[in-house]
Parts: structure tokens; sequence; C-alpha cells
């Protein structure tokens, strides 16, 4: 009997090897994703596009491992657990106490398919924030916008496709260039403007990056990818010291291709909030982020008529 139940604990510290070799993977691509090449088909940004769904890779692991009865796979499974903990662990914790100071603001695609402009202008007003950016502003619907966020946002500017509604005083309102050198269409989607707050002057981006494409080649990123270069360097070359970024980057806060943003600016350090496709969200593109600020939590909202979710962040002047 004592040799069988020896050779029964052998067996589980021996079988599993592959799913030990799994883990063990996961957790590298977790915390080393930098390291996967971009140089064939965009695979390192794809990856961080999808980097918290790694988790359910764990998941999957996991049955399988208790299904192997795999003793080392268990245990090689803390690893993954561990990196996925150590990356958006904090995410999940609860928001912090909303400030005095603090300035609310709404992110949202409104999509230039919207079949109720009203109703998502609606919406968006009913959440009371100090700021309001939109993108995919069509000239069919402006004035739908304009006239139903008036009443509750005196202060508006519209710069192209994209557009900046406020409870402040707006000045200095421009369009921005962040426009890549391979489109020669008119294409105008970012604006800068300043905001009078009662805790002082706030420069804010509005921005809409060119779309991806994940195709059998891989991703095509690369308009995405220059439009975030110059973008990046219009926010380094602000010379206010508090500025918010609100937009639809086309990429989530670990896309390398958005390093000339999140080297510069906070990202959100309580929330999820996957904001497309609106259907099924997968990843949050839609970003909120600051400089001498700090997004203390952001979410989503519930479905309008785009294909994105709204996003709403409280931001803490620092």
């Amino acid at each position: 009997m004592a040799e069988r139940t020896k050779a029964r604990g052998r067996s589980a510290w021996t079988r599993g090897r592959v799913l030990a070799g799994a883990a063990a993977l996961t957790a590298a691509l977790t915390l080393f994703h930098g390291a996967v090449p971009n140089a064939v088909g965009g695979l390192g940004s794809l990856l961080e596009s999808f980097l918290p769904w790694l988790g359910l890779v764990v998941v999957v692991l996991l049955v399988l491992a208790l299904v192997r009865r795999s003793a080392v796979a268990l245990v090689a499974l803390l690893l993954p657990v561990a990196a996925w903990t150590y990356l958006f662990g904090a995410l999940l914790l609860p928001a912090p106490e909303p400030g005095a100071a603090d300035l609310v603001v709404v992110q949202h695609n409104v999509s230039d398919e919207n079949a109720d402009p009203s109703g998502t202008a609606r919406a968006l007003a009913g959440t009371g924030a100090d700021l309001i950016a939109l993108q995919e502003l069509v000239p069919r619907d402006l004035a739908v916008y304009e006239r139903t966020l008036a009443p509750e946002y005196p202060y508006r500017t519209v710069q192209g496709t994209v557009g900046l509604w406020s409870k402040r005083p707006l000045t200095g309102a421009r369009p921005l260039d962040i426009k890549p050198r391979g489109i020669t269409d008119e294409w105008n989607r970012g604006l800068r403007t300043s905001v009078r707050t009662p805790h002082g002057e706030l420069a804010v981006y509005v921005a809409h990056l060119p779309s991806v494409r994940v195709r059998a080649s891989g991703l095509a990123s690369s308009w995405r990818d220059e439009s975030a270069g110059l973008l990046g360097d219009a926010v380094a070359a602000e010379r206010l010291p508090r500025v918010v970024l609100l937009g639809d980057l086309n990429g989530t806060v670990h896309d390398r291709a958005l390093d000339p943003l999140t080297t510069r600016l906070n990202v959100a350090e309580r929330g999820v909030a996957l904001s497309f496709p609106a259907a099924f969200p997968l990843a949050r593109i839609d970003q909120v982020m600051a400089r001498s600020a700090t997004v203390g939590h952001i979410r989503t909202l519930p479905a309008t008529g785009s294909d994105h979710l709204p996003v709403v962040a409280r931001i803490r002047m620092d």
C-alpha cells in the first residue's frame, strides 16, 4: 500500500509538464510582452492589445491541470497568476473617494453611423461630467449634439470630426495636426484647447487616431503609430503644466505604439472599462490620460447608438 501511495505521489509531480511549461510561457508573455517583436505582422502590439485576456489562459490551464491531477502544473500556475495580478490587480481595487478638486470627464466615439444621436447626447449630458469629448462627429448630426448639450454645456469647440463640450470657459481652441503622411484626403481628428477651472488652467487635447486592421499578414497599424507619435510630440511641447488627453486612440495603454503618450501621461489607476466593440467589449481603446493630475478611476457607461461604449473618468487635480 505504501509503495502504491508513493507511486501516485511521484506521478502527480511528473505528469503535466507540458501544462507547467505553458503556464511559465503565459507568465513570461504577461510580464515581458515588450520582448515580443513587432517586425513580423505587428505581433507585439497585437498581443498587447489583448493582454488582460491572458487571464483566461490561466483559467483553461487550471481546468486542465485539475483534470490531469498534475501537482507540478498547479504549482506552475502560480507564476501567471502572480504576473497577471502584478499588472492588472490594482485596477480591480475600489475607486478612491471623490475629492473636492476632482474633474469628471467623459470620452466617447459616437460613431458616424449612430442612428440615435439625440439619445446619445442626452445620455452623456445626464452624467453631469465637467467635460465631454466626442469623436466621429459628422455634419448631419452635429446640430443635434450642439442643441442637446448646450443647456448644460454652454462652452464648446469642434474641429473637424472631434469636439469638446465644457461647463467651464474654453480659450485658445485650435485644430491639432496629427495627420499621417499617407493620408491625402481632408482629415482633421485632433484639437487642443484650454479650460479655466477653479483650480487653474488646464490644457485639454481631444484626438481620434487612425484605425488598425487585423489581417492574415498581422496587425496593420502604421498610420495609427505615426499619428500617436505626432500627438505625443504635441503633448511634450505643451507649456501648461496640467494636461488631459481624451480620445479614441485605437490602442490599449499596454500597446507599445502608444508609448509616445503613456511615457508622458498618467493612465487610470483603477477600473478596467473595456470599451470596444460595444456588443462584446474586448479592449479599452477609448482613453483618458493626464499630466500633473491623476486619473483615479475609469469606468464604462451603458451602450448608446455607437459601436463604442462611453467611458467616464475622475481626474484628481494634484
